[in-house]
């Protein structure tokens, strides 16, 4: 496959073997949140956002694997490392006990857990961190996150997340979310979460807002918080939860407004800041995390997709100092995941990476916007996390499906809206590419 030359061509979606291929993975897989009937098989030619199935379609992945695929399929910059990689067995270990290396002293050969942590430190020092925890998953990251807050607290028992929020799917994790109510229902929840409004209103002052988050020049979140007249003693707050931009919840991209006041808030209360940057970082955003966008400072952040693996990283203080508080068996163990974290943060850095999601993103959403599509309320992104907000959730389940079968992967996000996840390294012709198709789509459903 030429990357330069490539096009989706479709003869039939799903094709027979796909249709096989399904049945036979449900046989066995409990039900989850499978978007198509799109089997990608693994030993057919695939290479940036090109992929092949199993009835030979080639198809233009603009999800990158919802974000955890940056650099899409086959990337030199990744594969070309790994190919000096001497696999082994065991390529997992209990790297919570044990240590691994992978050349004759430190900063030698393929990169493992030991490389991608000090690349974390680097991409965080702005932030004065320099430790991390290794995970399996993104849940995991948020979930070791809240822990070492709580630990941190000195006995506070309350949380702060918001509206919309998407954190993960684990239990604890999971009492965060404030997004679709089939995540929490009818599972027990971690007590003491309390929520706020999330503004995307991108207008909002404090004195003009349609969001819910400001009222009368003063802040829900302030009236919350304070000490004489406020419901929650900002004293017993052990951490404030946030997506910089917020993923599952529908692409929703907050006001300068509610940052500046989320950051005053957490500053004035000396209340513990954690990011979750599980979607909107590791370059995604034309920035390494998202909150490099705003006035934020956390104290925590989340991490994973992207990575490969999961990743919590902050402060030596905020940290526990016992032992056996944090422990993962896999997380700093998966060799070859770990391998992959590193590289990807080499190649967004020194390939100009976040660079190209900017102008590429601007790209899109320019082209989009001047298509005036029919039922597209807003096109709205940074960097290359791009969404489509439509009329009705019907007009875009529609255009989503209308795009696949031109051989175009989307994504839904929140209510009615499309999301769009082109590799970080995409062309020009490429996004030209999948703008005409996603454009046809929509055209041919109105």
């Amino acid at each position: 496959m030429d990357r330069h030359t490539a096009t989706p061509e479709v003869t039939e979606l799903p094709g027979d073997r796909a249709r096989e291929w399904v049945d036979y993975h449900h046989e066995s897989a409990a039900p989850s949140t499978y978007v198509y009937e799109f089997v990608w098989d693994r030993t057919a030619p695939a290479e940036g956002p090109f992929c092949t199935d199993v009835d030979g379609n080639v198809l233009m992945d603009f999800t990158s694997h919802v974000a955890a695929a940056p650099l899409g399929y086959n990337n030199p910059l990744i594969m070309e490392p790994l190919a000096e990689f001497d696999l082994v067995d065991p390529l997992k270990i209990a790297g919570q006990d044990f240590y691994v290396a992978g050349g004759d002293s430190p900063g030698d050969g393929v990169p493992g857990s030991s490389g991608l942590m000090e690349r974390l430190t680097e991409v965080t020092a702005h932030y004065d961190m320099d430790t991390v925890f290794l995970s399996n998953s993104g849940a995991e990251a948020v979930e070791n996150a809240i822990k070492i807050a709580y630990d941190d607290s000195d006995g506070a028992k309350h949380a702060i997340t918001f509206d919309g929020a998407f954190h993960g799917r684990t239990l604890g994790a999971l009492s965060l979310n404030r997004s679709k109510s089939v995540y929490r229902r009818d599972f027990p929840e971690v007590s003491g979460v309390h929520d706020a409004p999330f503004c995307e209103d991108r207008t909002c002052t404090p004195e003009s807002c349609s969001c819910g988050f400001f009222a009368g020049g003063v802040s829900r979140l302030r009236e919350k918080l304070d000490p004489e007249r406020g419901h929650i003693d900002p004293d017993d707050v052990a951490y404030l939860i946030l997506e910089p931009i917020q993923g599952e919840g529908g692409y929703r991209f907050p006001s300068d407004a509610f940052t500046d006041e989320v950051a005053a808030l957490v500053d004035e209360h000396d209340i513990t800041l954690i990011a979750d940057e599980i979607q909107s970082g590791v370059g995604r955003t034309g920035e390494l995390w998202g909150a490099d966008h705003y006035a934020l400072e956390p104290d925590v952040i989340a991490s994973a997709k992207g990575l490969r693996v999961g990743a919590t990283v902050s402060r030596e203080d905020v940290f526990p100092e016992e032992k056996s508080r944090l422990s993962s068996t896999w997380g700093a163990g998966d060799i070859v995941a770990a391998a992959q974290g590193a590289l990807t943060l080499d190649a967004i850095r020194e390939h100009d990476l976040m660079d190209n999601a900017t102008v590429r993103g601007r790209q899109f959403k320019e082209t989009m916007r001047d298509a005036d599509l029919p039922g597209v309320e807003d096109v709205r992104g940074k960097g290359l996390m791009l969404a489509l907000g439509f009329d009705t959730k019907e007009r875009r389940d529609a255009a989503l499906k209308a795009a696949f079968s031109r051989g175009l992967l989307t994504l839904a996000a929140g209510h009615d809206v499309l999301r769009v996840l082109p590799p970080l390294d995409v062309t020009e012709r490429e996004i030209e590419l999948g703008c005409d198709l996603l454009a046809d789509a929509i055209a041919d459903v109105a």
